[in-house]
């Protein structure tokens, strides 16, 4: 079977996936002693483990929303770290992906003094200022996603979300080599990773002169709002021939909008994020592929790099981190790993 590699570049890492082969990032270690001060910097692919905490700290992972495999994966990631090096690792997040219903969480979370907060921030603007404030009396580790300006974090742990994007299209691009109209479902706008997602896929389709973007539709993170939202757009354009669907939320609407319309001969899915319903959609055929991402590496990273940071250790300021892809020919095989989990 022929395989076709699609490359994305994060920082200096090369990313290779293939439709016909599970395909990962391999990270190499690039360390630093400063703190998060420039986001422009280029990112780290790796981070540097500390050994065993010098004290018992207390870690504060709060998600970005609750039940999402995602998060739950990081969770499970931060917790067998935080086993390892002695600490302990309390997780809590908001019913909605909110920054109105974070905050009330960081602020309670603050209130008992913890020695380091691990937070993926719900709103780049809205977060700003709260987690500055944290950061006066406490360590804060941003996984995932940021806010405008993070250089008073600790360290700043994500994939690379531009890249994930142009590798979203590289896949549809292989699964309708004759071009056609493609969109993107997302969240909301204002989060940073998808954001990143979305322009990274918008600035290869439009490279590209046999594909039309249409648009991008906002599901604020509810399946049953992209569902409709996914029927309405193959009613406006029902010669569409892809979707690139931003996060593990929109995904599930997503798939269920083009199973309702019988369109899934046609119109090609690819999906950010590997959550059980995801999986399901590819087995059946309503998804072909998936973006994988590694949130249980950026739920180990973040405790490592909390840990460092309150130790006095070696900090790696930002670390981008890979993918794999998932298709129905490794989902059961080399690719099973990357699949998120339910629970911990």
């Amino acid at each position: 079977m022929k395989k076709t590699n699609l490359l994305a570049y994060a920082g200096s890492t090369v990313l290779v996936v293939a439709l016909t082969a599970c395909t990962s990032t391999k990270p190499t270690a690039t360390t630093s002693t400063t703190a998060a001060t420039n986001p422009s910097a280029p990112p780290a692919s790796a981070a540097v483990v500390p050994g065993k905490a010098k004290k018992a700290y207390n870690v504060q992972f709060i998600q970005g929303v609750q039940g999402d495999e995602f998060y739950i994966t990081m969770q499970c990631g931060a917790e067998a770290e935080a086993k390892k090096l002695g600490v302990s690792v309390t997780t809590q997040g908001p019913q909605k992906f909110d920054p109105t219903l974070q905050k009330p969480i960081l602020d309670s979370v603050m209130a008992a003094k913890p020695d380091a907060v691990m937070i993926a921030p719900t709103d780049v603007t809205a977060m700003q200022n709260p987690l500055q404030q944290a950061s006066q009396s406490t360590k804060v580790v941003l996984v995932d996603t940021t806010t405008d300006n993070p250089s008073y974090a600790t360290s700043a742990i994500a994939s690379d979300n531009e890249g994930g994007g142009r590798a979203a299209f590289d896949a549809i691009k292989q699964l309708n080599p004759n071009g056609g109209k493609v969109m993107v479902m997302s969240t909301d706008p204002g989060v940073s990773t998808v954001d990143a997602r979305i322009k990274g896929f918008e600035d290869a389709v439009k490279a590209d002169s046999k594909f039309t973007y249409l648009n991008v539709q906002y599901s604020h993170n509810d399946p049953a709002t992209a569902a409709n939202l996914m029927g309405s757009a193959l009613q406006k354009d029902p010669d569409m021939v892809g979707v690139f669907a931003a996060n593990l939320f929109s995904a599930e609407g997503t798939a269920t909008g083009v199973r309702q319309a019988n369109k899934g001969d046609q119109v090609k899915v690819v999906s950010f994020d590997a959550g059980p319903n995801q999986v399901k959609a590819l087995k059946e055929g309503t998804v072909q592929a998936l973006v994988a991402q590694q949130p249980e590496l950026i739920g180990q990273y973040g405790v490592d790099m909390a840990v460092a940071a309150l130790d006095g250790g070696t900090v790696t300021p930002k670390v981008q981190t890979g993918f794999t892809i998932i298709t129905k020919d490794n989902v059961d095989g080399d690719a099973a790993a990357a699949i998120y989990k339910s629970s911990c």
